[in-house]
């Protein structure tokens, strides 16, 4: 169970709680230090899946562990959104974000007791939205301002700001339609009625 894969993602893990101490610590580089800390987890997600690839050590445990970690990092990560923003349409993207993983997780179980969890398996749209999601979260986090050295093309805040809101807006419409397509899928199987 023990395998290089999981290790990292259990250290995934054990990084949430550094991403949220980090956030709030009462230095100038806070944000900066929780998008680094939240970027690295999102590099050990990459990695631990292709180890198991590999080097061939997928298992049951990871297969669970693994969206698990996901999952717990992302809603860490939109709770602290929700306070330091404050603004409306930032919370509402949030909740819509969180409200579609315990959905999503809901109806995989529900499919999974009828034998037909394939159906409503990751789907590229699905892909397509935790990317955008990853890097709307991160540039919201990081908040980049003039202290930094920015390397990335050395642009200003504004634009950095606007490219941060625009993945997130684009996370929120893909997480939505996401939604509605696993929906659409697994409705024959919801609209039944018990015999």
């Amino acid at each position: 169970m023990w395998t290089i894969p999981n290790q990292i993602t259990m250290f995934r893990i054990i990084l949430i709680p550094v991403f949220i101490v980090v956030f709030y610590l009462p230095v100038s580089w806070n944000h900066f230090g929780a998008f680094a800390v939240f970027w690295f987890a999102s590099i050990s997600d990459a990695l631990d899946g292709y180890l198991a690839r590999k080097l061939n050590q997928s298992s049951a445990f990871g297969a669970f562990i693994d969206p698990v970690a996901d999952k717990l990092m992302v809603v860490a990560a939109l709770v602290i959104l929700i306070q330091d923003y404050q603004v409306w349409w930032i919370s509402i993207s949030a909740l819509l974000m969180i409200a579609r993983e315990i959905f999503i997780s809901a109806l995989r179980e529900f499919m999974s007791s009828r034998g037909k969890r394939d159906a409503i398996a990751v789907s590229q749209m699905g892909k397509y939205k935790t990317a955008a999601q990853m890097l709307g979260i991160m540039g919201l986090i990081w908040q980049p301002d003039y202290d930094i050295p920015l390397i990335l093309f050395n642009l200003p805040h504004e634009i950095l700001m606007f490219i941060a809101y625009s993945f997130y807006v684009i996370a929120t419409v893909l997480t939505f339609w996401s939604m509605w397509a696993y929906f659409k899928v697994a409705w024959p199987e919801l609209a039944k009625q018990n015999s």
